[in-house]
């Protein structure tokens, strides 16, 4: 069902300022894009593959996709009436009424264009795999919220960012570096992945009671507040054991724990996600995106380090 909501008309929308830009753009999301090139990108040059180059533009690329999906995301999920003025997380602009609806959706096809054009380059580097990778990146990014079949609706927006902001991102950025992908960057990819999607989860936790309303079928309305506290939990599990799966291998020195000192800062996210609802998981959202960079930041040192 969609929730008919009240936006001023375009006519009487003040004109869109950088600070309403930046909060379309959502800065703190943005870890999800560079947080898997930075793991790729040191377990290449680790392994003496590392090219600055095709890192920096798999970089660029990673969070023009990653600002891309979000302007789509704030568009359609006003459109679709998943944003009401019952929403529970940050104001998004289109709902806010702060930046007109066609105007958010042009920007977020303007970063897909811009990604494109950088994804060029890289297809000149990693050859056809890298325009079968990027054709998918743009289709699912849009395809999220957007389309006849948008994915979050679906329940397969966790599906979604495990898969490109985890394995995808990370085994491509190394792959564009080394033209071949290693056992390890396929393992690498499992926590970045992992924490990334707990972001998701936080945030269908958090808006259940009004995705619900909206026919938003994310896995907390599927499923329930339960089997969203057991996913979390899950995701940071999988996310702290893979370093000792590499280290076991033999795909990494005991630099790869380097990661475990990031576990205080699972407590309070974890706390919350356990037995808050609602708004008050806010802090939660916040919380794992700081646990995203700092888990991400240590775990590419411990991969860099032999």
């Amino acid at each position: 069902m969609t929730t008919l909501v009240s936006t001023p008309p375009d006519a009487a929308r003040p004109r869109p300022t950088l600070k309403t830009w930046l909060m379309a753009v959502r800065p703190k999301t943005l870890t999800a894009g560079a947080v898997p090139v930075l793991v790729g990108t040191a377990l290449a040059y680790s392994n003496g593959v590392g090219r600055l180059l095709p890192a920096l533009a798999a970089l660029v690329g990673a969070v023009l996709i990653q600002i891309g999906t979000n302007f789509i995301n704030d568009f359609y999920d006003y459109k679709k009436g998943a944003d009401t003025e019952e929403r529970l997380g940050p104001k998004r602009v289109t709902q806010s009424g702060l930046i007109a609806p066609g105007t958010v959706l042009l920007g977020g096809l303007g970063c897909f264009a811009l990604a494109t054009l950088v994804g060029l380059y890289l297809v000149v580097v990693g050859g056809w795999p890298i325009v079968a990778i990027g054709v998918a990146s743009l289709l699912c990014g849009y395809a999220y919220t957007g389309g006849p079949f948008p994915l979050a609706y679906l329940g397969l927006g966790d599906l979604f960012v495990l898969i490109f902001f985890g394995i995808v991102a990370v085994t491509g950025t190394y792959y564009v570096q080394a033209g071949v992908v290693s056992p390890a960057a396929w393992w690498a990819s499992v926590p970045v992945g992992a924490i990334g999607t707990c972001l998701i989860v936080v945030n269908n936790q958090r808006d259940a009671s009004t995705d619900v309303k909206a026919g938003k079928r994310t896995m907390a309305v599927r499923f329930g507040q339960g089997f969203g506290r057991a996913e979390y939990v899950l995701l940071l599990v999988a996310s702290y054991v893979t370093p000792f799966v590499l280290f076991a291998r033999g795909y990494a020195s005991a630099w790869v724990f380097l990661p475990l000192l990031s576990l205080p800062l699972v407590v309070p996210p974890l706390k919350l996600m356990l037995k808050a609802e609602g708004a008050a998981l806010n802090p939660a959202l916040g919380g794992t995106a700081k646990l995203q960079m700092v888990f991400g930041l240590l775990f590419a040192v411990g991969l860099y380090l032999r």
